[in-house]
This record gives structure tokens, sequence and C-alpha cells, in this order.
């Protein structure tokens, strides 16, 4: 399995078996600028990797969420850049949430599959922690739209402590700013129709999701970097 740091090494073919797509599509994407190029090996053969599958991914939750090419070539647009798979899979997982429904009622087994590893206790226990499952008498009840994200998590070396700390500060300052910007945005609309109100919100959701997404992205950047710098100026008095 490919990973940011590794070369990429699989041929389009295997890009497109792993995806779950033909490779027409993904040739296709490539020359609607929706995919990097790929790395160019021995005897001009292109090679993709962890950062394709992710962008393919969420093409297709985008696709999923009725997004049509154009709209979807426009979000892609304003991704940055620089992106990891590990951004990408988070978009992923925010786009997912824009379902009315994305919850599952699931067998530990079933939970296991979606998973794509086998969950022991304590990896229950934490994704319980991020509220990305909730257990029911014989099964779960899991937000597919964060399973993955989830998952993923469940390798980085944070306490179950320190993971209910973090959900803690992050539902309270979601809340607070989307209460701001409900009434920011009902001032705007309250002198029109229903309709209009019905066009702004539908329009408005996954535009504010994606600013707020990136404008934390970028902030938490800038504090990890300063973190990192002063720890480094203290390791070196």
């Amino acid at each position: 399995m490919t990973t940011d740091t590794e070369e990429p090494t699989l041929t389009i073919d295997e890009l497109a078996a792993r995806a779950g797509t033909t490779v027409r599509t993904v040739r296709f994407y490539s020359t609607k600028g929706l995919l990097p190029p790929p790395v160019i090996g021995a005897r001009r053969v292109g090679h993709y990797g962890q950062t394709h599958l992710s962008r393919l991914a969420l093409i297709e939750e985008l696709q999923h969420q009725g997004m049509t090419l154009a709209a979807i070539e426009r979000y892609v647009d304003q991704l940055p850049p620089d992106l990891s798979d590990h951004d990408l899979a988070i978009h992923r997982a925010v786009v997912a949430s824009w379902a009315p429904d994305t919850e599952e009622t699931l067998t530990q087994e079933e939970l296991g599959r979606r998973a794509g590893r086998a969950l022991d206790a304590d990896d229950i226990e934490r994704l319980t922690a991020m509220n990305v499952i909730r257990p029911e008498e014989g099964a779960f009840r899991v937000d597919l739209g964060l399973l993955r994200l989830g998952v993923r998590l469940l390798d980085v070396p944070l306490s179950h402590d320190a993971i209910l700390a973090a959900r803690e500060v992050l539902v309270a300052h979601s809340r607070a700013a989307a209460r701001e910007l409900s009434e920011l945005f009902r001032g705007e609309v309250a002198e029109r129709d229903a309709q209009d109100v019905k066009f702004l919100s539908a329009h408005m959701h996954p535009l504010v999701v994606q600013a707020l997404l990136t404008t934390f992205q970028r902030s938490l950047k800038e504090e990890l970097q300063q973190w990192l710098g002063a720890s480094q100026v203290g390791r070196s008095s």
C-alpha cells in the first residue's frame, strides 16, 4: 500500500481496479484536471499512488451527493494544490456528511469489513469516543461518513482522554461558528421568499463546510509549525 512518502507504484490498470472504476474514467478525469499527472517511470509507464486513489474516492463521493461534473471541477479547483491523501480523506468525510443519513446499524463483523481491518475492544472504545460508532444491543450504529477517517486515527498515538477532550473542543467551536453563521445568513434572507431561502441554503452548505475545513486546516498547520519550531528551539538551548 502506498503512502504520501512512498513512490507511486500503481499502473493505471491497478489504480482503476483499486478505485473500482475504469481506465477510461481515470483518463477522462486526468484530461479534466481532476487528477494530478502520474509519475513517469521506465519505458514511459505512468505510475499512480495513494493521492490518486484519494482523489478518485473524493470525486465518487461528490457524485453521490448529486454534483455535476462542472461543479466537481469547480470544487476540486478550489482545493489547495498540496493536499495529502490524508487531507483528501478528511474532505471526503466532510462531503459524505452532507448526506441526510449516512448511518447504518452493523454487527461487529460487518463493521470490521467496512473498516478494512479487525477491530479489538480498544479500537471500539476509541471509535466510540470519536462518535464514529455508537454501541447498541449486539450491534453498532455507524457514521459511515466518518468511519474511514476514524479508522485512520486509530494509528495516531492519542490517549482515550485526549480524544474525548479534542472532541469537546471541536464540537463547542463548531456549534459556535454554526450559530454565528446562521444569524448572519438569517439576516441576509429575511426579506426573501421561501424559494430563495431554500436555494441559498442548498448552495451555501457545501461552500461553508469547505471554507471552514480549509481555514481550519491552514490554522492548524500554522499552530503545529509554531509548536514544532518552539520545541526545536527548546532542545537546542
